[in-house]
């Protein structure tokens, strides 16, 4: 496929023509040529996709080279391979049906220039990431989807919600992007190369090299690992780098879709998986990688099933998938974290663009408990999100159920004990998933109308051109993971498919969980639903009485286990309160006092001394020249 390098650089041409040109273009041109240069991108990802799977096709296109110097030679490529070919798909489509959306929902803003020119940057720079073939390339993507990030949640910079969420995300993965810049940097410490086939085609020779760091030991694999890990743990929103995540939602929603849902969230994951010919060299990390993921699942279902913004459930419910493909890739089955990162992304780009169109059709109302009773009056949005729902929950047969199932199923068969436990810890997460999509659903389209502040005659469907993707997505929500499932976690799918783009130290468990387990979590799912609408829609008392009898833990869950107000004292608080002492103390009565401030007050006092020789006196000046001439005339005798 000749054309691959025109799948990352097209949405670059996009969005520079866009943010430069946009004030000289009407903006109706604008909106429809970054949207096709991005659909062309997509149809020549699908049709990589489709050699990819058909031929074995691989390839590293050699743009140019990039850095040399000494022994660190860097190329700038675009490296082609079943890995990357799956994230072209997911980032381009996603994308492409973002920005065909964003015409309608973006109609009536007067920047929407700036804001393609932001969505089409962003794709780019993801492209980027997923294309390398080295670590700093990779870091250049990972940069740049940050900084877009940063551009789109704050997109609307004169809403101070939106500022303070766009500076929450920006510094809080900074801190994850510090731990990765120490990976690279170890990693080429080690090995002398950040280029990956140099790197993973040495690290079974350094598996017991180990690195002295202030007087202690540790195995040098295990610290890159980690590292490597926590660079992730901030783009994906692991639990505690996970609190910019809910606050992005003030960014506009096709924002949400394309950030949270599809693309830039899934890096951390696709990271962890692109490493693995490191990380199955590191037990350590890899139970690492499982517990957060583990917790991250749990943590984030148990919080969305209490918030009432209808972007914030679906966002936690995006950090508890991401804990899923966590946990999938910490027990070795990496490709099965893929398979949900692809399945996951229609569905909850669905979720995410169904509810941009309650929000478009309530005029701007996000508070669930303000919506209901509409489901004849937004037929189909109604229907697509029931749709969404029920591939979200791992309803029998659409794509959540073959994704995620086969996670639970091979945490199953790791037959250790941290994979009993995120077995269980899964099945659990999936029941809370079931009961809070259901909730968000009842509470939106169904019981009565809510609404104080607008009439319900008026209530109307969201224009075609924000249905039609949707519709698309919807297709993908239902039919990816029937036909993608043997291709991408099939017995052979490791050397059809995978080939060398996923390594696997030993070949995964092909037998079956027990026939109880297999079912287990589709009988929950499917039981809820009833359950739910009777407490949700029919007898709503019932729940009343819920919150009253565990009000502690309702509370605990509603402040988000309370992880904010923890960093905001620890950090913000803290940090404040540093910063004052360090001001007051150190800078004004120490720097400031002996520094610029003393030396101006020496000079000041030097000047007012020499005024007093200045009397207008001919005889004091006399003298003075007197005296210095005999000062002059002892030191020339004496020495």
């Amino acid at each position: 496929m000749q054309f691959g390098f025109l799948v990352v650089f097209l949405p670059l041409l996009g969005s520079l023509i866009s943010g430069f040109l946009g004030k000289f273009i009407s903006t109706r041109f604008i909106e429809i040529f970054t949207s096709i240069l991005i659909s062309i991108s997509a149809i020549i990802a699908c049709l990589i996709f489709y050699d990819v799977i058909i031929n074995s096709y691989s390839e590293n296109i050699l743009l140019f080279r990039w850095i040399s110097s000494g022994t660190f030679n860097v190329n700038w490529s675009i490296n082609i391979d079943s890995l990357s070919a799956l994230m072209f798909v997911v980032i381009t489509l996603v994308s492409s049906l973002v920005h065909i959306y964003s015409i309608g929902y973006m109609s009536d803003d007067p920047h929407k220039p700036r804001f393609m020119s932001y969505l089409s940057l962003f794709t780019f720079s993801m492209l980027v990431l997923v294309s390398s073939d080295n670590f700093l390339q990779l870091f250049f993507g990972w940069e740049g989807v940050g900084l877009c990030s940063y551009l789109l949640i704050g997109f609307w910079f004169k809403k101070e919600t939106a500022n303070a969420a766009a500076i929450k995300a920006f510094i809080v993965n900074r801190v994850g992007d510090f731990g990765l810049a120490l990976g690279i940097f170890l990693i080429f410490y080690l090995f002398g190369s950040v280029n990956y086939q140099d790197v993973f085609s040495e690290v079974p020779n350094y598996i017991s090299n180990e690195i002295s760091v202030i007087g202690l030991k540790f195995n040098t694999i295990n610290l890159i690992c980690i590292f490597l890990f926590i660079g992730a743990m901030g783009k994906s929103a692991q639990i505690f780098l996970h609190t910019w995540l809910p606050d992005a939602m003030e960014g506009p929603t096709p924002v949400s879709a394309l950030i949270h849902a599809a693309t830039m969230v899934t890096a951390g994951v696709f990271l962890v998986v692109r490493c693995s010919p490191i990380y199955e060299y590191s037990e350590l990390a890899l139970n690492l990688i499982t517990i957060v993921g583990i917790s991250t699942a749990f943590f984030a279902a148990t919080v969305a099933l209490v918030q009432n913004d209808i972007k914030k459930i679906i966002a936690y419910s995006t950090c508890s998938q991401l804990g899923y493909m966590f946990f999938a890739a910490g027990v070795g089955a990496y490709n099965v974290a893929m398979f949900h990162l692809f399945t996951h992304a229609f569905f909850k780009a669905l979720l995410f663009l169904g509810a941009g169109s309650v929000i478009h059709s309530f005029q701007n109302e996000q508070n669930i408990e303000y919506m209901g009773g509409v489901w004849k009056k937004l037929p189909y949005t109604w229907l697509l999100m029931v749709i969404g729902t029920l591939a979200l929950t791992g309803f029998p047969f659409l794509s959540g159920f073959y994704s995620k199932d086969a996670i639970l199923e091979f945490a199953y068969l790791k037959g250790s004990s941290i994979g009993y436990l995120a077995a269980g810890f899964g099945v659990l997460t999936a029941v809370m998933t079931s009961i809070y999509s259901w909730r968000l659903l009842f509470k939106t389209f169904h019981g009565s109308f809510k609404n104080t502040k607008l009439n319900f005659n008026s209530m109307h469907e969201s224009p075609m051109i924000m249905i039609i993707p949707l519709i698309i997505l919807s297709l993908g929500a239902i039919f990816s993971g029937i036909i993608f499932k043997e291709i991408l976690i099939g017995p052979s799918s490791s050397t059809d498919f995978w080939k060398n783009s996923i390594f696997f130290k030993e070949p995964l468990s092909q037998d079956h969980p027990p026939t109880w387990f297999l079912f287990i979590t589709p009988i929950l799912v499917t039981i809820i639903i009833p359950i739910s609408y009777y407490i949700f829609v029919k007898k709503t008392y019932i729940l009343k009485l819920i919150v009253e009898t565990n009000y502690p833990v309702f509370k605990f869950f509603k402040n988000k286990w309370y992880f904010d107000d923890l960093y905001d004292f620890l950090f913000v608080k803290g940090c404040k309160k540093l910063g004052l002492y360090f001001w007051k103390k150190i800078d004004i009565r120490l720097i400031d006092k002996f520094g610029p401030d003393g030396i101006s007050s020496l000079v000041k006092l030097c000047s007012l001394l020499a005024v007093k020789f200045q009397s207008g006196f001919i005889y004091q000046y006399a003298f003075i020249m007197l005296i210095g001439f005999s000062v002059l005339l002892t030191f020339l005798i004496l020495y």
